[in-house]
Order: structure tokens, then C-alpha cells, then sequence
């Protein structure tokens, strides 16, 4: 389904499923690909490059490549990498990760690796991967191969499908580890592919509440701060919601891990605070609810994202709540950062900023 927008951040949003359909078709199906990359069972680690949103989806992939595929693997901020390169490890899968391909830092950082290793003389790489949106970019000239996310052009500066883009192609990469590993059971990854042929139709459901999340956003319109919590697999998402909410309206968001919340940032938390907390049901959600309690002790608005199966007994835990259809937990980022998404581009709207062209952003097309 499309959008009539001024805005293209709204109409990219609403391009979600269609994006993730094109993945799907290219990408999901393990086993039956064309794109035989030559690597899986090799590697000792995986090392992860990228800026901005690109690295929030490199956190989500780590959780999905330790917990699914067993693979150790470590995300730098590409631009730190200069002062904080990682330790040389031998049978290394190094992937970079840019919408543009293009990205200054990233580039640099992977060729700054690519000399540590040529000047190593023995500890080489196994693989050099990049993930981005623009085939004959900068990135696909200096990896071995390259995974596209087939996002289309994004306008809006702020990430949005290239995003979830990116979330698809990292899964399906490391369910084809996964299986070349043989690390993954014949049903847990049918269960897993079926739950990722549901994720289209499943975004369109969360798109269409877009009404509840902008009335929600009318709410938060004067607020100065904002909190937003996750845990395990959604902890990045937790980071990805702030970013969008800091870029696109200028209102000082914070993301935390939510276990990581308790020692020390609670102490933030007061009236003017609203702290939206997502709450996929799966093994952190007793916790996540009881956080909620800590949080509201200290006079926040909390604001729940929950699955569809908690709803009924979090109606009294929330101020609001944003209702999320019941999927596998593990791919639960790819709904939980759309309501995100659409918050932070009508908190825009309604202060009247330029939500395509953020102030002191500039960004290469994706």
C-alpha cells in the first residue's frame, strides 16, 4: 500500500513491505539462492562496519548472528575505527555496511583494515561483504561481494526502508550461516522462514495504526526528552527510535538498553519524561513490564509497544499503548521500529520542521 505525502520519509515508510517483499523474493530462500558467497563454515568471527542506522542494524544482526548462527561477532562505529581498530583474528568475515555506499568513515574504516591486515602478513580475512542500497558504488568496488537491499531511492534523510532493508538481508545472511554451520534445526528454521513470509502483510498492520501514533505524537509534541527502552534483539531498536526522534524532530531522545537503564539513567526519569518501552513477548518481557512499574514510580508517561498477546494485561501498565502483531521475537525488530518511525516524523510535522532535510544533515542518495 502507498501514501500520498508531501513528505517522502512518510511515503518511504509506507514503501516497508513492498521493500521487504522484493528481499524476500531475492534473498529468503536458504538453501535455493544464486548468490553463493563461498563462506559459512570458516569463519572464526564476523566484524561488522557502519555509521548511524547502518550500525543499529549491525547491532541487530550480532544478536542474530551469535544467537542463530553461533558466530562470535563485534560492531565498531566505522567512525572510530581509526582510534579503536579491533584485534586481528584470523578467518574473519568483515562486513561493511552503508545505504549509499558511499559513507566517508565506513569506506575509510574498511580500508584502514584492509592495510592492518595486508601489512599482518599472514592474518587475513576470509571474506570482504558489503551491504548497501546503490549497486556501482564506492563499497561494491572494495569487497568481494556485495548484498543489496534493493531498497529503491530514499530522499528523506532519515533511514527508514533502507533500514529494514537492511534488517532482511542480515537475517536471511545469517540463516544461510546458520544452515551451512548446521547449527539450526530443519524446524526452528522453518518456523523462522515462515515467520519471515508474514512480515509484509504484518507491517502493513502496524501502518495501519498510523492514526493512534499520531494522535500519540500531538501528545508528545512539547516534550524536551524522551526515553525508549529494549532488550535483547529490540535494544538496538531501542537506539534507532531515539536516533529518528533526534534527527527529525531535535527533541532530546536516549536510547538504553532496559536492564542497563537501572544503573544509573533512572535517575533522569521524571514527569516531564516519557519513557516508551517495547515489549515483544518473549523471554525479557516479565522484566521489560516491571521496569514499566519503576519508571511510572518516578511520575513518567510510559508508553508501551507490546505484542498483540500482552495487550490485555498491559492496558493498565501504559499511559498509551501501540498494539504489534504476534510474531517470533527474533524478527521483531523489523515491526517494533515502524511505530518509531512514524512517531518521530509526526512530532515533526506538528512542530513544523523540514522533515525530509534535517538541519546540519547532509546525506549521499541511497
Amino acid at each position: 500500500m502507498s501514501v500520498t505525502s508531501p513528505h517522502f520519509m512518510l511515503q518511504e515508510i509506507y514503501q516497508q513491505p513492498e521493500v521487504v517483499g522484493r528481499c524476500l523474493e531475492r534473498y529468503g530462500r536458504v538453501g535455493i539462492r544464486d548468490w553463493k558467497l563461498g563462506i559459512g563454515k570458516q569463519e572464526n568471527e564476523i566484524h561488522i562496519l557502519a555509521c548511524g542506522s547502518s550500525r543499529h542494524a549491525g547491532l541487530v544482526a550480532q544478536y542474530w548472528l551469535e544467537q542463530l548462527a553461533g558466530i562470535p561477532t563485534r560492531v565498531r562505529s566505522a567512525a572510530e575505527f581509526q582510534e579503536a581498530p579491533w584485534p586481528l583474528t584470523p578467518n574473519t568475515l568483515t562486513i561493511a555496511v552503508t545505504q549509499s555506499g558511499e559513507t566517508a568513515d565506513t569506506l575509510a574504516a574498511l580500508q584502514l583494515e584492509k592495510v592492518r591486515r595486508d601489512q599482518s602478513g599472514h592474518i587475513q580475512p576470509s571474506f570482504w561483504l558489503g551491504i548497501t542500497n546503490q549497486p556501482g558504488s564506492t563499497l561494491t568496488q572494495e569487497v568481494d561481494h556485495t548484498l543489496l537491499t534493493l531498497a529503491g531511492s530514499e530522499i528523506g534523510v532519515a533511514a527508514t526502508k533502507t533500514f529494514t532493508a537492511q534488517l532482511v538481508v542480515f537475517f536471511c545472511l545469517t540463516l544461510d550461516l546458520a544452515v551451512q554451520r548446521r547449527v539450526i534445526s530443519e524446524e526452528n528454521l522453518s518456523q523462522l522462514l515462515a515467520a519471515l513470509s508474514q512480515i509484509p502483510a504484518l507491517m502493513q498492520q502496524v501502518l495501519d495504526q498510523e492514526k493512534t501514533i499520531q494522535d500519540l505524537a500531538q501528545q508528545l509534541v512539547a516534550a524536551e526528552h524522551c526515553i525508549l527502552l529494549g532488550r535483547g534483539v529490540n535494544r538496538a531498536i531501542a537506539l534507532e527510535g531515539a536516533l529518528k526522534l533526534k534527527e527529525t524532530t531535535y527533541l532530546h531522545a536516549e536510547g538504553y538498553s532496559g536492564g542497563e537503564f537501572l544503573h544509573g539513567p533512572i535517575a533522569l526519569l521524571d514527569a516531564r519524561v516519557p519513557v516508551v518501552m517495547i515489549v515483544p513477548n518473549d523471554s525479557s518481557s516479565e522484566i521489560m513490564l516491571a521496569t514499566v512499574k519503576k519508571a511510572k514510580a518516578h511520575g513518567s508517561p510510559a508508553i508501551g509497544l507490546v505484542s498483540q498477546n500482552l495487550a490485555a494485561q498491559t492496558t493498565s501498565l501504559f499511559d498509551s499503548q501501540i498494539i504489534l502483531p504476534d510474531l517470533d521475537y527474533r524478527l521483531s525488530p523489523l515491526l517494533t521500529v515502524i511505530p518509531l518511525q512514524l512517531l518521530a516524523y509526526h512530532i515533526a510535522v506538528l512542530r513544523g520542521l523540514d522533515v525530509d532535510r534535517p538541519r546540519n544533515i547532509t546525506k549521499t542518495l541511497a
